[in-house]
């Protein structure tokens, strides 16, 4: 390579062509018009074919061609250059500044440790003038600070070390200077998702963690390529991309040039089917958008993207409101565990089909916010089942139902509870916290069950049939929920140490479609038996399904036709009037 390769390579490297104006460059500019008294400075950074202004005072344009510009001499040579007159150099006297009307100019090196010079940090003026030695000096330690200033965003927190790229502080701080230069100005930016967290852990899992980079430097390389040097690019995530379309481009405009990036090589032959890029867009509002709600937009976005199965996307505000609360709902829960007068449970009834009696009822999580009022769990539950508080959530309900069994088992009355636990609980001590709460409220194992999904049961089949073995040794009943949704086998069933079945709702609320959707009904109830289940049947709203299900031998019933959830209270006085449903009133 020439030297000239070698420099432009230096400047391309640093990643501050095409950047926004920052105040930590401004401010050296500033000092050095002051100290000259001139109204013009800039730093100026020497392209291939331009004069490109990383920070200018007086001056207008961002850049100005490098034939006949000084501030090119003082890259070629890496020199100070001084030019008293324009008028009086033939070399300069027909430039483009010479012929605008600027006399004198002076230009200080700004050279990197390697000895590549960038540029220059310039001062110029409409007069003829000299250069005393202070001056000259006063101007090379403004260039000194203005290559501190480089190696420090360079070095420190600005640039990913494995891309190359400036990273997320960078991309933040450059929108700032954005907003506060163009404030009118609205601007398209982008990411570019690369790959989803799973897909990462698994390349790393089987070709290494060097695999990884390879496919961010790969992606890199090939943003670059395809982009230009005329945008940005920003590594602001491990495998996430960000730069700003160019300005007076919509986002509809600029979906066809995304879809064509996204069908170039992004990353090596050989491991392009383990990623799935993604692109997906939001507009960049100074007046309106802060840097950090363009990240968190731009993330929100991509996430939408891929869940609509989408190549590209756009940032939806719907979306937004809709993350912001459950975001708000995770960091309420915490406090609401500790509030009693937010959470509460509630207890649906299930009823033997055959009798008519309640034999048990499933516990039920409702949440009164304080400013949201009431959540639904189906709202809430998800949000938090994901998440670390998933288990106190559980061990909140599982004490309060305990609590409630002791407080009726003192005054003799008998009724079974059913508590949920989520897939993620069975990590943790499910059989000493069950025990402990039954021998807090001296309950016997049989007042109480617990439900769990035949997804949850098939995570860690070793594991959970241990623990599931323990709770059943100990005389706690389990209860297979949602039966017929997961993706468990005949065979594994088996093996499960439950005692109840529960189909799930989709399948009886199907009934009254057909015979064919009957006689699978039918078949789950007559294998379940066949394998010493109890079988409940969820979701019954009307008497024609329960009866149906009571000819084909199903044991349990619960729904909204027996009962919708019920506060504690009202419970107790069905208990105590002893009321049945109403349809097998009016059956008999």
């Amino acid at each position: 390579m020439t030297y000239e390769e070698m420099r432009l390579d230096a400047l391309t490297s640093l990643n501050l062509l095409n950047t926004p104006a920052s105040e930590s460059f401004d401010r050296i500019t500033r000092m050095a018009s002051q100290i000259f008294q001139l109204p013009i400075a800039a730093i100026s950074l020497t392209d291939s074919d331009r004069q490109w202004f990383k920070s200018k005072v007086g001056v207008e344009h961002n850049a100005i061609p490098r034939k006949k510009a000084p501030c090119g001499q003082v890259a070629d040579s890496s020199e100070f250059v001084v030019i008293e007159d324009f008028a009086l150099d033939s070399r300069y006297c027909d430039s483009l500044l010479g012929v605008s009307g600027i006399r004198f100019y002076a230009g200080a090196p700004l050279t990197t440790r390697e000895g590549y010079c960038l540029g220059a940090l310039c001062v110029l003026g409409t007069e003829p003038r000299k250069i005393t030695e202070a001056e000259s000096a006063a101007l090379q330690d403004l260039a000194s600070m203005v290559m501190s200033q480089i190696e420090l965003q360079h070095a420190f927190g600005r640039i990913d070390p494995i891309s190359g790229l400036p990273n997320r502080i960078q991309f933040s701080d450059d929108l700032a200077d954005l907003a506060r230069d163009t404030p009118d100005e609205e601007r398209v930016a982008v990411v570019l998702d690369l790959a989803q967290p799973h897909q990462m852990e698994r390349l790393s899992a089987v070709m290494g963690a060097a695999a990884c980079e390879q496919v961010v430097q790969d992606a890199a390389r090939s943003l670059r390529a395809f982009l230009g040097r005329d945008l940005q690019i920003y590594h602001v995530s491990s495998a996430q991309f960000a730069f700003l379309a160019p300005p007076g481009l919509g986002a509809a405009a600029y979906r066809s040039p995304l879809l064509k990036l996204l069908e170039t090589e992004l990353v090596g032959a050989e491991i392009k089917y383990a990623v799935t890029p993604v692109c997906a867009m939001t507009v960049f509002k100074p007046k309106v958008t802060s840097p950090t709600d363009c990240l968190r937009a731009l993330s929100s976005a991509a996430r939408e993207t891929r869940a609509v199965e989408e190549t590209v996307g756009v940032f939806s505000d719907r979306h937004d409101v809709d993350y912001r609360r459950k975001f708000r709902l995770l960091n309420d829960f915490a406090a609401a565990l500790n509030d009693r007068e937010q959470l509460r449970v509630v207890l649906q009834p299930r009823v033997d089909l055959a009798s008519g009696e309640i034999i048990s009822a499933e516990v039920l999580l409702r949440w009164r916010h304080p400013e949201l009022g009431e959540i639904s769990p189906g709202e809430f539950v998800p949000v938090i089942e994901n998440c670390a508080l998933a288990w106190p959530m559980t061990k909140w309900v599982l004490a309060t139902a305990c609590s409630q069994l002791g407080k009726w088992h003192r005054q003799g009355i008998v009724l079974k509870l059913s508590v949920n636990f989520a897939a993620s609980n069975l990590k943790e001590d499910i059989v000493g916290e069950v025990l402990n709460c039954l021998i807090a409220n001296d309950l016997p194992p049989e007042a109480l069950e617990i439900e769990l999904t035949e997804t949850s049961m098939m995570q860690n089949s070793v594991q959970v049939l241990s623990k599931l073995d323990q709770l059943v040794d100990n005389g706690i009943s389990l209860a297979i929920d949602d039966f017929g949704t997961g993706y468990s086998s005949l065979s594994y069933l088996q093996r499960l140490p439950v005692s109840v079945v529960k189909i799930d709702r989709s399948f009886i609320m199907a009934l009254s479609e057909g015979s064919r959707e009957q006689k699978l009904v039918h078949s789950m109830i007559r294998l379940s038996h066949e394998m010493g289940y109890r079988v409940v049947a969820e979701g019954i709203e009307v008497p024609e399904v329960a009866d149906l299900l009571r000819v084909m031998g199903c044991n349990e019933g619960q729904g909204y036709l027996f009962a919708r959830p019920l506060e504690v209270a009202a419970v107790e006085g069905i208990l105590a009037t002893g009321r049945i449903p109403v349809y097998l009133t009016s059956a008999a």
